[in-house]
């Protein structure tokens, strides 16, 4: 009874954000609020998908999402590799230097990225949403402890097969943090999917915006339509649902496998 509970109270914003979508403004507005809509419409989503460009938008997040998460899987990755397998001077210290950027807020590095994005001329691009995002010190401290798990056994056993570092690498290690992978992967289209501060600070055109910047435009000064920001919210956010139902294993077992549970 406990967990039914629990899972109600997790589930009602969202059946709340779903009613919503069919009610018109004076009712998602109204106090005491107005559980069901008298009359069930689709207004807000046509009102939706005519006020933004949906097609542009959803590019321009299903792209820096992309980048940021191949660029992850491949940097991390070696990063992590070579931070847990390979001894040389200073390597402690430089994975500590690595931890401190996780105590450091995203925020504290926006003027210097937005210096460096304007000087090489990609303001108003994809590269210059998605490239800052695509190697992240939490990312590298998550491979390197699945990495650690894996018996060094197996390295020794391939390089008395003959192979060299990159195929032990490759066809060995890499194969074997598969569910950390799929955990990264979730993880890191979660924060590009739902990236709002960065791309509204490098992209000034409608052509470049994102998904959540184009939703926050939907916000008005004095007064907002909640049905259409509603559907706009709800619309977003399936993509992001559909690769957590996908990977939703692949993730929880990576996360277990970390040490990052609990």
């Amino acid at each position: 009874m406990f967990l039914i509970v629990g899972a109600f109270v997790m589930v009602a914003p969202f059946i709340w954000q779903i009613l919503t979508t069919f009610k018109t403004v004076p009712e998602s507005t109204s106090v005491p609020p107005t559980w069901l809509p008298a009359t069930w419409t689709f207004h807000a989503y046509a009102t939706f998908f005519g006020a933004t460009p949906i097609a542009s938008m959803f590019a321009m997040s299903a792209g820096a999402l992309v980048l940021r998460v191949a660029g992850q899987l491949v940097l991390c990755s070696l990063a992590a590799y070579g931070f847990a397998r390979y001894r040389f001077r200073g390597d402690y210290v430089l994975f500590g230097l690595f931890l401190l950027m996780l105590m450091a807020p995203s925020q504290l590095f926006l003027i210097a990225q937005f210096d460096l994005v304007k000087n090489v001329g990609l303001l108003n691009t994809l590269p210059a949403i998605a490239l800052p995002g695509a190697f992240s010190a939490f990312g590298t401290f998550l491979m390197r402890q699945a990495f650690k798990t894996v018996p060094k056994e197996y390295e020794e056993a391939a390089r008395l097969d003959g192979a060299n570092a990159w195929q032990v690498f490759w066809r060995i290690m890499l194969p074997m943090t598969v569910p950390t992978l799929a955990a990264l992967t979730v993880l890191t289209a979660l924060y590009s999917w739902n990236d709002l501060l960065w791309p509204l600070v490098v992209s000034s055109t409608r052509d470049t915006m994102t998904l959540p910047v184009g939703l926050a435009t939907l916000q008005g000064q004095y007064g907002t339509n909640y049905p259409t920001l509603m559907a706009g919210a709800l619309v977003v956010s399936l993509p992001l649902i559909v690769v957590f139902i996908v990977l939703q294993r692949q993730f929880i077992a990576g996360i277990a496998s970390s040490g990052l549970k609990g």
